[in-house]
């Protein structure tokens, strides 16, 4: 296994231009949801910490960052998965395996598997914000041995929005990890007989320790009140929690204001956060 001090991709002496990535494979989750499997060239590895971001563009159409979805302990070619909301994301949703795409990166500050090494950690992520947990939650099932008790909550709106259906089935019938989903809603053309709420309504389930587990959070903006909310009540210090703003992404490197929170940069000082230093800027919305 790779560990989380490999070396970052040498992206060259010139960071703002871009390296071709030449698109591996593709794979549909829902709608509007897709993962795509990036290889750079010479089979270099990215060498990402997980949460950390890349700059992708789609040549004539636009740049735009980008979670790293899977984990620096996959070998070969990294994963993207992309929701298709905008003129870059739905033009690279109608790209196909053996297309070429500009990769800039890794950027940003992620989750440090040294930092959680030991703890037990809940990971909590709501719709699409599973993807950039995903690479952690990953990490920590590769390299098993170094971590504690590890737990995933995870909901979505409803059954067919669930991303990695294959790796969810494995997360709940495995014993490496303890698993709870919901969903929303459950249409009555879709099938579901798992618990049916926000996904606040499962939190109490969970069986942590309070005051020593790690929480890592990464969902839509509406999720964080209410989650941080919930894990105030179950006792859980603000210390202990980490998120993930990385829907607050823009340039890459701090420079267009876009991700401005206060006096940070989510692209440079995040996308991910000790709770503690965002708690109170208002910009931040948590």
């Amino acid at each position: 296994m790779r560990s989380s001090t490999t070396a970052k991709f040498d992206i060259g002496e010139n960071e703002y231009q871009p390296v071709n990535g030449l698109i591996t494979r593709t794979r549909p989750f829902t709608g509007a949801d897709k993962l795509f499997e990036i290889q750079l060239p010479d089979g270099e590895e990215l060498g990402h910490q997980p949460g950390q971001f890349v700059q992708l563009l789609v040549p004539g159409v636009g740049e735009a960052p980008f979670s790293v979805t899977s984990s620096p302990t996959k070998p070969g070619p990294f994963e993207l998965t992309i929701r298709a909301v905008g003129n870059v994301t739905r033009a690279l949703h109608n790209m196909e395996p053996g297309d070429t795409v500009g990769i800039r990166g890794p950027y940003g500050s992620g989750f440090d598997p040294d930092v959680f090494e030991g703890e037990d950690i809940l990971f909590i992520a709501g719709g699409i914000g599973l993807a950039p947990l995903r690479s952690m939650i990953n990490y920590t099932l590769d390299e098993r041995e170094r971590f504690g008790e590890l737990t995933t909550v995870y909901g979505c709106k409803e059954p067919v929005e669930q991303l990695y259906p294959d790796e969810l089935e494995e997360w709940a019938e495995g014993d490496a990890m303890e698993y709870f989903e919901t969903v929303d809603q459950c249409p009555q053309d879709q099938e579901w007989d798992g618990p049916t709420g926000v996904i606040t309504s499962i939190i109490p389930e969970v069986d942590i320790d309070v005051e020593t587990t790690k929480v890592l959070v990464c969902g839509p903006p509406v999720m964080y009140k209410f989650v941080l909310q919930e894990l105030d009540e179950m006792g859980v210090p603000d210390g202990n929690i980490y998120l993930s703003l990385e829907r607050n992404m823009h340039c890459g490197r701090g420079l267009c204001g876009h991700c401005q929170i206060n006096e940070l940069y989510v692209c440079t000082d995040g996308p991910v956060f000790h709770y503690p230093v965002v708690r109170d800027k208002q910009e931040a919305e948590v």
